[in-house]
């Protein structure tokens, strides 16, 4: 059962609404997440971190990554850990503060990124192919309004 059967119709439209986002949000996520460990054998979190430092080729500190992911900072040391042992992150020193690294993608990790982000996105072009150019549009633009009510209101 799906988050969304929680909802009965004396609910709220907009309690509805949510639970169908978030449903789809999970759908879409548990397809990501297999297709990312059938493919190329690593994990959702791995892919997030990659996809932060290919942002920034010159590298980010690990609060930085942490604060980027809204994770905590044990869980992105333990994912820069993973990678740097396979040679596809990089530790380094931050001038003028012997304490702190940033992490950068190796040319390695850069090529492995591409190719999974190249995938990643034909993956989510596949999650919405059941609407319209004009649907998603729409659907971008609504959600937007969501967005810039909490901006308002943070």
């Amino acid at each position: 059962m799906d988050l969304e059967a929680r909802a009965h119709a004396e609910h709220p439209e907009e309690l509805r609404l949510w639970l169908r986002l978030l449903t789809c949000t999970q759908l879409v996520e548990r397809e990501l997440r297999t297709r990312l460990r059938d493919e190329f054998e690593t994990t959702l979190p791995r892919f997030d971190l990659m996809a932060q430092l290919e942002r920034v080729p010159s590298g980010l500190r690990m609060s930085e990554l942490s604060r980027r992911m809204m994770v905590t900072g044990g869980n992105v040391t333990g994912i820069t850990d993973q990678l740097e042992a396979e040679g596809l992150v990089e530790r380094v020193p931050v001038e003028g503060d012997r304490r702190a690294f940033s992490v950068r993608l190796t040319p390695a990790g850069r090529k492995q990124f591409k190719a999974m982000a190249e995938r990643h996105e034909s993956w989510i072009v596949d999650a919405f192919a059941g609407l319209s150019s004009t649907e998603i549009q729409a659907l971008h633009q609504l959600l937007g309004k969501v967005k810039h009510h909490f901006q308002e209101i943070a």
